[in-house]
């Protein structure tokens, strides 16, 4: 009997150790893995950085899964994803993992509540800009991931989209960077950010769609757009905002 209560003592504290882990899965590992560090020496959490043909079939012992994949999503990882979520879990999903290379997924988008919508850029239609400064903008400044342990540098002038005059805006700067014009979301999401850039052409892009939450059954979504490049995790403020997700109690 003591060797049977030991033995599922050890089996629910291994359980418990690993469900306090996250999981990343991504194509382009370093910037991850500057996430991953950031999580270990600011939050001690420790996450685990695979590619989606190593993702097991079930994710939920993991406190969070991040999704930072560029190329295709396989229908394999994206059922995953899905049931993984709708079951209880936390999906974390930066930058390209809402893109265009997810249009041929046939839940991805009616799940995320997402449509990148066909046609000129001008017009409503989805567009990346790349090699831009984006000033990221705090819409939710009393929601608790974008305020624990953040004290941005700037206030920024910018309009939301249900208003017609702009206001001054905690933010932050980014550099060499890439943005995403024209997502249309559908569905109850809690906006917590904006974004604000000039393209090439000289006109400013301002979307209240920079980060935003929703609930999914008994799970949770957050998505995070910026992070296209390296710099954006060595930036400590959209480093924190992706750790203040993984901390959250939804």
């Amino acid at each position: 009997m003591r060797i049977l209560i030991l033995s599922l003592l050890f089996l629910w504290t291994a359980r418990g150790i690993k469900a306090a882990g996250v999981l990343i899965v991504a194509d382009e590992i370093p910037a991850m893995e500057i996430l991953a560090k950031a999580l270990k020496t600011h939050e001690n959490i420790d996450s685990k950085i695979v590619l989606q043909t190593q993702l097991p079939n079930d994710l939920s012992d993991y406190k969070a899964v991040l999704v930072y994949i560029h190329q295709d999503i396989s229908p394999e990882a994206e059922n995953v994803f899905v049931n993984y979520t709708k079951a209880g879990g936390k999906l974390i999903l930066l930058h390209h993992s809402i893109s265009s290379m997810k249009r041929k997924n046939a839940e991805w988008f009616p799940f995320l509540g997402v449509e990148l919508p066909k046609g000129d850029i001008s017009d409503g239609g989805y567009s990346y800009v790349g090699d831009i400064s984006m000033e990221v903008v705090n819409l939710f400044p009393r929601h608790f991931i974008t305020t624990h342990k953040i004290s941005y540098p700037e206030k920024i002038s910018y309009r939301r989209e249900s208003e017609n005059e702009e206001k001054q805006l905690k933010g932050y700067p980014l550099f060499h960077t890439e943005g995403f014009v024209n997502h249309k979301l559908s569905g109850h999401k809690t906006i917590l950010m904006g974004f604000k850039f000039t393209d090439k052409k000289g006109k400013t892009w301002m979307q209240d769609r920079a980060a935003w939450c929703m609930k999914a059954e008994k799970g949770w979504i957050f998505y995070l757009q910026p992070g296209h490049a390296m710099t954006d995790f060595e930036n400590t403020i959209n480093a924190r905002i992706v750790m203040n997700a993984v901390i959250y109690k939804f």
